[in-house]
């Protein structure tokens, strides 16, 4: 199996010692069957907050991915599926680029394997044909309904025939932002041309900000578990999606300050700031010590501690509700996930196990 699916997803914990030390300061959530820890002693973020208000709306509908690759709708309550929409072929999982995204107006756009590829492709969330966008994985759909953000990029997997030989991979891994009404297209590389490290900048969650102009770019590693990023671009202006005029990579900052600490994915909220996976800590042998869901700002300011993740652990398809008073995320292994919904940032319960990959409607 290629090194970029195994190390993210198996990291084993290490460091029980400094979980624990953090325990006292914020709500935790693990996979069932682990233990639970104390509750926040911090008082509760302003989503937080808002959320606790006798005005504030129910969850949504949850649109996931299940293991067997059928893209379903979920009651956000318990978690039973309501309705199936696509019944098999679909992407699950960041490593597979197998996001999901759903739009204001219903459509729900999602990735399904193509070979040594995969195509996005959108659906009615009330059930229908599906129909074929382009050629890209790891769709996400802007605010406002007009533009649609994907990776373009090799899907690697199981078969040795799917790996990428080059001297410049980086003219393989591309941003694409699609305007839906016509679908003209801008093609954002990861750096210039005869500029490539040599090593690849593979695409694993996008997230637009409210403005409907920026997206916060989560990058999985290149190898031996090295390369996170989560670089925030501001489609108007950037020319790449890794560095230069109008990408800023969000620094890691926050205790414990352990070297090797990184973002694993960032989702935007609708205040501007980050929903965050941070862990530490990447690189060979690929173990971590912390596995922590965190709000953020731009800037990595620690804002409010959502759980303490299991460091076992992989935490992805991070995505927050419209009105910023639902979270939820994937807690992960190959070949297991467990799929946990957080209410304005309080303490997350494991809603249902099966689903690879999930986003609000």
């Amino acid at each position: 199996m290629n090194r970029r699916l195994v190390v993210p997803l198996t990291r084993v914990g290490l460091g029980v010692a400094a979980v624990t030390a953090m325990a006292v300061l914020s709500a935790c959530s693990h996979p069932p069957n682990a233990p639970s820890t104390t509750p926040p002693a911090h008082p509760p973020s302003a989503s937080a907050a808002a959320s606790a208000s006798p005005v504030a709306a129910g969850p949504p509908t949850i649109v996931g991915v299940t293991t067997a690759g059928a893209l379903v709708t979920l009651s956000p309550t318990t978690g039973a599926v309501e309705q199936t929409l696509v019944p098999s072929g679909v992407n699950g999982g960041a490593s597979f680029g197998g996001e999901v995204s759903v739009a204001a107006s219903g459509s729900v756009f999602f990735a399904v394997r193509n070979g040594c590829g995969s195509t996005v492709e959108e659906v009615p969330i009330g059930g229908g044909a599906a129909t074929v966008i382009a050629p890209g994985s790891a769709p996400a759909v802007s605010p406002d309904g007009t533009k649609l953000a994907y990776a373009s990029q090799p899907q690697y997997g199981p078969a040795p025939d799917c790996q990428v030989s080059s001297p410049d991979l980086d003219e393989y891994f591309q941003l694409k932002i699609r305007t839906l009404s016509n679908g003209a297209t801008v093609t954002l590389p990861a750096v210039p041309t005869g500029q490539s490290s040599g090593l690849p900048h593979p695409i694993s969650h996008l997230s637009w900000s409210r403005d409907s102009r920026h997206v916060a770019v989560s990058i999985s590693p290149a190898q031996d578990n090295e390369g996170y990023q989560v670089n925030l671009v501001d489609t108007a202006q950037a020319h790449y999606f890794v560095a230069g005029s109008g990408v800023v990579t969000v620094p890691v900052s926050g205790s414990p300050d352990q070297q090797g600490t990184v973002l694993g994915e960032g989702d935007y909220l609708p205040d501007g700031d980050l929903f965050v996976s941070r862990f530490c800590c990447e690189g060979t042998p690929g173990s971590s010590l912390s596995s922590l869901m965190w709000e953020v700002t731009t800037s990595g300011g620690f804002v409010h501690q959502v759980a303490i993740g299991d460091p076992a652990y992989g935490h992805s398809s991070l995505d927050v509700s419209s009105d910023g008073h639902w979270l939820l995320y994937v807690a992960h292994t190959v070949d297991a996930a467990t799929l946990y919904v957080s209410q304005g940032g309080a303490t997350p319960r494991a809603l249902t196990t099966g689903i690879f990959a999930a986003a609000w409607a």
